[in-house]
């Protein structure tokens, strides 16, 4: 049976890329900051996916501490790993000149250190296989500035440069990294905004991409994956 780690996995993208490793197979490790939402998750797949194996734990990845328990959690009850997906993430926006003091601080933790963290602990369990996947939720503003980006902005090319670096270092031991980075995409962070959901992309589409390229030969990786909706970004 494959295993697969995925953060940030309460609800939005996280859930869906969770849910669809699930479908195709996989035992899931999940963590989020939101207990009651992961116990909601966990109570339906268990119905779902009685055959699977699935770990769930409430984790602050803004904090190494609380990274590394569930870090510990995961090498203990799998065997081994085949996945990980470094989704946790929050956006803020902001202009550098003037966006809150530590507002850097407090989306670099969670956007930039999470993946660090539990990829670096991680990593031996890759790593003693010469096989696997990880793959970092990047974003197109891991690409190109715009208005009201700031700090946001910073984080996430801060994870781009993080996994460039990474997949070269794997490279010797045949582990793959995938760098996604979505535009606009329907999660619940957009109920309300007034924006059609037909104008932005599904999540589903960000989890069908993500398992395609898995899907692919060992000897090719796909190293950077940009979607954007079809109009363009917002």
């Amino acid at each position: 049976m494959p295993y697969a780690v995925v953060t940030g996995a309460s609800q939005g993208m996280g859930k869906v890329i969770a849910e669809k490793l699930l479908n195709e197979g996989f035992s899931i490790a999940v963590c989020a900051r939101n207990q009651r939402k992961l116990s909601e998750n966990l109570a339906s797949w268990k119905k779902q996916f009685p055959g699977r194996q699935i770990i769930s734990r409430a984790t602050d990845l803004s904090k190494k501490e609380e990274v590394s328990a569930f870090g510990d959690l995961v090498l203990a009850d799998f065997p081994g790993i085949d996945i990980l997906v470094n989704n946790a993430g929050t956006y803020l926006p902001g202009n550098l000149a003037d966006e809150p003091d530590g507002l850097l601080e407090t989306l670099t933790s969670t956007n930039l250190y999470s993946a660090y963290w539990l990829t670096r602990k991680l990593l031996p369990a890759f790593i003693s296989k010469q096989a696997g996947h990880i793959f970092n939720m990047c974003s197109v503003a891991s690409l190109k500035a715009y208005p009201n980006g700031g700090a946001y902005s910073i984080s996430k090319y801060a994870l781009m440069g993080f996994s460039e670096n990474l997949r070269e270092e794997l490279r010797p031991f045949n582990i793959k990294v995938t760098s996604i980075c979505p535009g606009a995409t329907y999660t619940p962070s957009w109920e309300g905004s007034g924006v059609a959901t037909e104008r932005i992309m599904e999540a589903n589409d960000v989890a069908a991409m993500l398992f395609s390229a898995y899907l692919l030969s060992p000897q090719a990786c796909v190293e950077t994956l940009i979607m954007r909706p079809v109009k363009g970004d917002l």
